[in-house]
């Protein structure tokens, strides 16, 4: 399908356009925070303990004597064998658990910065080095134009490789939207930053995925327009195009990719965070109309509270187009067009973005799954977008995890 002349602006009424332009305290975002996971399988610190540490929770707060086994502090002893699992975690003492009392505490969990006990970090994953853990450091280095998965995924603060019981990436591919296998070319890119006025949320170096050229003006070669062709017609995932309330849709897609992670979790998560941003030329000329880009991010299997295993939409469950709740970046917008300087999103086209939103979803602890971080052309292959992705963190510090976006707040 080819789209015609700009006057299809006429197909969105003047509330639709509004709402694309609106504060996200409007028409967008879920309540509650995604949390300040703990430091993780890459992943910045955070959240209060979910161990056998000062601060914990399941664990009631024991410390343990590592020699005796025993609880201090007036605590039962826990006493067990090399080959016993007291805890039931799936970790004995020869597997590494140097806690057999407290199944948030062994080689498969993530350390956990205890903020009501001084901001101290616990050694959750007993490898003797309080926040261990802590990804930092693995993305310095990697190159615009790497086309490694597993740097992609560095890239994102997921540092740590799945060995053994231990968590991490057990699996990184480029894949098409529908998950087939693909070898990419500029329409990905590791960014330092992203035009002069967008930085990265975690470690050095963010992942960006585009529907044209992963490129700013500045890096080579980029796109020079508001179009530029990729991979063709691609196959939508089962449930997709998803279409914004009251505007037209189609059911084709072009020029997509994507990055498909499979992870482990932590043994002591209980959620998972990742922060993005979406750019797109189909702003302004574009909104709620058929052509409307996207960008998901595909959980398998689903989380309950997912849409249609996509984990990254407005309260309204707008999937994250130019219509999403979000989108507050340009000119005239709540947060203007400072964003977009530099970007090519300045100059090759009027354009807008959203704002940086982090994303939360539960897990359970240990657990295996995938995500697919995917964007497209809907409609044609004109007008493209590109998407943003960095700061992976897991969540260990307890409590009931629901899926939901919400926008990052700007310090002031």
């Amino acid at each position: 399908m080819k789209r015609g002349a700009l006057g299809l602006l006429g197909l969105c009424v003047a509330g639709a356009l509004f709402a694309a332009c609106s504060s996200s305290s409007g028409a967008g975002g879920f309540a509650g925070s995604a949390g300040t996971g703990a430091a993780g399988a890459g992943g910045t610190a955070g959240g209060a303990g979910s161990g056998g540490l000062p601060g914990g929770g399941t664990g009631g707060g024991l410390i343990l004597d590592s020699s005796s086994d025993t609880a201090a502090g007036g605590g039962s002893s826990c006493a067990s064998g090399p080959t016993e699992d007291k805890d039931q975690d799936g970790f004995t003492k020869q597997d590494g658990d140097c806690n057999d009392c407290d199944p948030n505490v062994n080689p498969g969990a993530i350390d956990v910065l205890h903020t009501d006990d001084g901001g101290a970090w616990g050694d959750e994953d007993c490898d003797g080095k309080p926040g261990g853990t802590q990804a930092t450091g693995c993305d310095d280095t990697i190159g615009l134009d790497d086309l490694d998965p597993m740097n992609a995924a560095k890239a994102i603060e997921l540092c740590q490789v799945a060995t053994g019981k231990k968590p991490g990436v057990i699996e990184a591919k480029w894949v098409r939207a529908d998950g087939a296998a693909h070898t990419p070319g500029t329409e990905v890119g590791i960014q330092p930053d992203f035009g002069p006025n967008v930085h990265v949320q975690g470690g050095k170096r963010m992942l960006s995925i585009s529907s044209g050229y992963a490129r700013t003006p500045t890096q080579t070669p980029n796109c020079g327009s508001n179009s530029c062709d990729t991979t063709g017609i691609g196959v939508a995932p089962t449930g997709f195009p998803q279409d914004t309330s009251g505007c037209p849709g189609d059911t084709e897609i072009n020029d997509d990719v994507g990055l498909e992670l499979k992870l482990r979790a932590p043994t002591n998560a209980t959620g998972y965070s990742f922060s993005f941003r979406f750019y797109s030329f189909e702003y302004p000329e574009w909104v709620c109309t058929s052509y409307n880009d996207q960008f998901i991010a595909l959980v398998n299997p689903a989380p309950v509270g997912a849409s249609n295993g996509n984990i990254c939409f407005d309260s309204k469950k707008n999937p994250v187009t130019v219509n999403v709740g979000f989108f507050d970046v340009c000119t005239g917008c709540p947060s203007g067009d400072t964003e977009l300087l530099g970007t090519g999103f300045d100059t090759w086209d009027d354009a807008g973005a959203t704002v940086w939103l982090t994303t939360q979803a539960p897990v359970q602890g240990g657990q295996e799954f995938t995500i697919r971080f995917a964007i497209w052309d809907t409609g044609d292959q004109a007008w493209d977008s590109t998407a943003l992705i960095d700061n992976f963190q897991w969540i260990a510090n307890g409590g009931t995890i629901d899926v939901g976006t919400t926008p990052i707040p700007v310090p002031k």
